[in-house]
């Protein structure tokens, strides 16, 4: 399975430059058809709005598309594009409403408001990892918390968990495609003393930021 970066969530931000208020909203989406439904809601729920910008990324057959919707080209649609692959987002899509507040922002002005629009919403939403885990729990003493958990944080594990007892444990998920060279790593950090048994495998997107 490929691992691939999607919002986490719906998200929700407002950016208002010169009474211009800019609403961007950002879904976590299956495909295109889902990616135009949103665009339809949006543009029925603010038919009132002086523009309607979207962008949307689809994974299978490398699907990416926007909308200036009036705007002057390149000055909306692009830049809320630009947000969504600098944050190397799929399977997302991204509409910016606008209501205009009675003074022209200028083509450098209305880049920098949507970037900004766009950023803040992908913030409100966060950002899930989807990939396929291992899922494994490793224990070690305390005198070596923190070069384990600095290993974890090297192979990018996710730490759902963490006890501490008489020793502590790690609750963790590992990407499949990193799992094994964790646990060889970790044999080798502790000299032996130290495995890692995996115990189970699943598919799902897990929020990293």
């Amino acid at each position: 399975m490929t691992t691939y970066l999607t919002p986490a969530g719906f998200g929700q931000a407002e950016y208002v430059e010169k009474r211009s208020r800019f609403i961007a909203r950002i879904w976590p989406v299956k495909d295109e058809n889902e990616a135009l439904s949103h665009i339809a809601d949006m543009r029925r729920q603010h038919y009132d709005a002086s523009h309607n910008v979207y962008a949307y990324i689809i994974r299978e057959n490398a699907i990416m598309r926007y909308s200036d919707d009036g705007e002057p080209s390149g000055t909306s649609g692009q830049p809320t594009l630009s947000v969504l692959r600098g944050e190397e987002l799929q399977n997302a899509c991204c509409i910016v409403t606008r209501y205009f507040g009675g003074t022209l922002l200028g083509t450098g002005g209305l880049v920098r408001a949507y970037t900004a629009a766009a950023k803040a919403a992908v913030e409100a939403s966060g950002v899930s990892m989807v990939s396929r885990w291992k899922s494994a729990v490793i224990t070690c003493p305390y005198a070596r918390f923190e070069r384990v958990k600095r290993l974890l944080d090297e192979h990018s594990a996710v730490i759902e968990d963490t006890d501490f007892a008489a020793d502590v444990s790690f609750h963790t998920l590992m990407r499949e495609d990193v799992a094994d060279n964790f646990a060889a790593a970790l044999t080798e950090l502790t000299a032996g003393s130290l495995a890692c048994k995996f115990d189970g495998e699943c598919s799902r997107a897990i929020r990293i930021k």
